[in-house]
C-alpha cells in the first residue's frame, strides 16, 4: 500500500483455531472488503495480505499479539447484579455492550452468584493463534471518499 493510494481489498476467508475448528468463514456469503491502513481487520492479517492481487490465495497463521491480543485478567470483573438495569435474569453466556476504560466493549457474563455477575471483556479470540485461508477476490484503488471516511463504501 502506498500512502497516497490505499486499496480496497475484497477477500473470501476461512478462520480456524489451532485445533483446526472453523471459527468463521465467508463461504456462501458476501466476501469481506476492507480499506488498507484503516484498521478494518486485525493487523497481522492485513500485513500478510499487503501487496496481494486479485486471484491470489494464501494461508497465514497470526499470533495473538497481531490478532486480538493476549487474554488479560484485568478485563474480568465482578459486577453487582443491580448494574444490569432492565434485565430480569442475568445468566452465564449473556453478552452486553459496556463502557470500559478501553472504550465500548462487548462483555460476556461467565458466572452469576446471588449478588454479582462475573463479566469478561476479553475478545472471545484473545490469546488464540488464528489460521486463515484467504483468496483475494478483488484489489482496487480506494476512492477519495473511502479514504476520508476510513471504510469501504
Amino acid at each position: 500500500m502506498s500512502e497516497n493510494n490505499p486499496r480496497v481489498v475484497t477477500i473470501h476467508y476461512t478462520l480456524k483455531n489451532d485445533a483446526g475448528e472453523v471459527l468463521d468463514s465467508s463461504e456462501g456469503q458476501e466476501p469481506l472488503s476492507y480499506l488498507e491502513g484503516a484498521q478494518n481487520i486485525i493487523p497481522g492479517l492485513e500485513r500478510a495480505l499487503n501487496g496481494l492481487a486479485s486471484g491470489d490465495k494464501t494461508q497465514v497463521s497470526i499470533e495473538p499479539e497481531d490478532a486480538y491480543g493476549e487474554r488479560s485478567e484485568e478485563m474480568i470483573q465482578q459486577v453487582p447484579l443491580n448494574a444490569f438495569e432492565g434485565v430480569d435474569k442475568v445468566e452465564a453466556g449473556m453478552r452486553f455492550q459496556a463502557q470500559t476504560p478501553y472504550g465500548p466493549r462487548v462483555v460476556e457474563v461467565t458466572a452469576v452468584t446471588e449478588e454479582h455477575a462475573t463479566v469478561d471483556a476479553n475478545h472471545p479470540l484473545a490469546g488464540e493463534r488464528l489460521h486463515f485461508d484467504v483468496e483475494v477476490v478483488e484489489a482496487r484503488e480506494a476512492t477519495a471518499e473511502e479514504v476520508e471516511h476510513g471504510h469501504v463504501h
